[in-house]
């Protein structure tokens, strides 16, 4: 069935060197060869690229000088026929174009609609699909790999074996209970269930034992740093980030509401918050960005509490290590230049468990030490950069949870001795919940939400 032919800007609105007009459909060529003055489209060879000029068929009169990309179905990213029009930068031409292109029969793009096309038409499977938004998102090397990794398929063949051994061993207890040959037929099938389901379990178990990490590498961590007004923490937001975001002076309350950046630590994704330092305070201002910290501290996956060595522990400091001690946080001594007057000792006690790690910001000492115990409070170390095969989608440890779910009540129903039927019941059902993942048992609505995320033109 012939399918309307979309249209939209792939590249982010702004000035720049080029911008790209993407179209994707059964009349993609037609329609840029309506409105491009050089070689006819038509009769052109896939995959090449031509210089020219777009010109409006009603006015004629020259809109933009273009290079125009024509690459026929199927050989390309949705299986249909694309041509992508690059153009100068700026925002008035590109968006001319993109109305030029809609005028002559083009009809704007859904968001993720060139990616949901890929996907509907078996370019891409579902979870692959899912890959190029993480791409797009990707804040380090090792989120990046990630997400290639999964555009690559890898977790898909590792999710169709493991459905193929569900399907495969459903399959076989059918032909032994429909041909019996033995009395112990049922006995047979129920060992063979059992069997594969423990195998299969296994391997969504390892598989989940890297999801941790791989929603880390995905999403970041939300990492909130916190401390009594002047300890530092401006100078610790700018040390990571490697240049001046935050305003750092001498008197206390200079932060003022929460200051948000991303930062690479040894290929994790950092959500940096610098907050306004937590006390009690008098100033309204101050006291909405106090207030906004105390937020920001119960969204953190981790805390950075920041101490100054310069001065004694106070009751002010004993109440947010009470407020943050069921977290993940790691405490830093700043200011270690100065004279100690830090109870070093007592810090070591409420820390307990948790890290300690001394700075000296302001000589750029520490900074080091910090990178590696964050990076060993979540890796336990190294990333491993060889084999990236990490579940980082939350739908997809999701499923997989609700796998070994499925799997575990096909093993009791085993124990229980169920009929067989029975049992298979839970063994298809993890079969389908595994399906869901690469999309072949999935719902529409759910895959129309997904693509509605995507960016416009991808």
């Amino acid at each position: 069935m012939e399918q309307d032919t979309i249209t939209a800007i792939s590249t982010p609105l702004g000035e720049g060197a080029i911008a790209i007009v993407r179209l994707s459909g059964d009349h993609a060529i037609t329609i840029a060869n309506k409105i491009f003055q050089g070689q006819d489209l038509v009769e052109v060879s896939s995959h090449t690229i031509h210089y020219g000029k777009i010109i409006d068929p009603i006015k004629e009169e020259i809109i933009e000088e273009v290079m125009i990309s024509v690459m026929r179905a199927p050989k390309t990213f949705t299986k249909e026929d694309v041509v992508e029009i690059n153009c100068h930068g700026g925002i008035a031409s590109v968006n001319r174009l993109l109305e030029l292109v809609l005028a002559n029969g083009a009809r704007l793009a859904e968001p993720g609609e060139f990616t949901k096309r890929a996907f509907l038409n078996g370019r891409i499977d579902l979870s692959q699909a899912e890959a190029v938004m993480d791409l797009i998102r990707a804040k380090t090397d090792k989120a990046m790999n990630v997400a290639l990794k999964q555009l690559d398929g890898k977790l898909s063949t590792l999710v169709n074996q493991l459905r193929q051994k569900l399907i495969e061993t459903v399959a076989h207890v059918e032909v032994n209970i429909d041909y019996p040959e033995y009395d112990d037929v049922e006995e047979m099938s129920n060992h063979m269930l059992r069997e594969k389901t423990e195998e299969v379990y296994r391997e969504v178990e390892q598989l989940l034992s890297m999801a941790k990490q791989g929603k880390i590498l995905r999403e970041g961590i939300a990492t909130a740093i916190i401390g009594r007004p002047n300890v530092g923490k401006s100078s610790l937001l700018n040390a990571l980030v490697q240049e001046t975001k935050a305003i750092v002076t001498d008197i206390p309350g200079t932060t003022r509401d929460v200051i948000e950046e991303y930062v690479n630590i040894r290929g994790i994704p950092l959500r940096l918050v610098d907050t306004a330092g937590i006390r009690e305070t008098e100033d309204i201002v101050e006291k909405i960005g106090v207030e906004r910290s105390r937020q920001a501290l119960k969204q953190a996956d981790l805390i950075l509490l920041v101490l100054n060595n310069g001065e004694e522990l106070t009751e002010e400091d004993r109440k947010l290590f009470e407020a943050i001690k069921d977290l993940e946080y790691i405490v830093i001594v700043n200011k270690t230049d100065l004279p100690t007057k830090l109870d070093r000792q007592e810090v070591e006690q409420l820390a307990g468990k948790q890290k300690v790690i001394t700075t000296a910001l302001i000589e750029d000492k520490g900074i080091d030490a910090l990178e590696a115990a964050i990076s060993d409070t979540f890796f336990e170390g190294e990333l491993d950069s060889g084999d990236l095969s990490y579940v980082s989608n939350v739908r997809h440890i999701q499923l997989l949870q609700q796998t070994l779910k499925a799997l575990d009540d096909a093993k009791d129903a085993i124990d229980a001795n169920m009929p067989i039927d029975l049992v298979q019941i839970d063994v298809t059902r993890a079969w389908e919940l595994l399906g869901e993942i690469v999309g072949d048992t999935v719902q529409d609505s759910l895959i129309d939400q997904l693509f509605s995320q995507f960016c416009l033109g991808k």
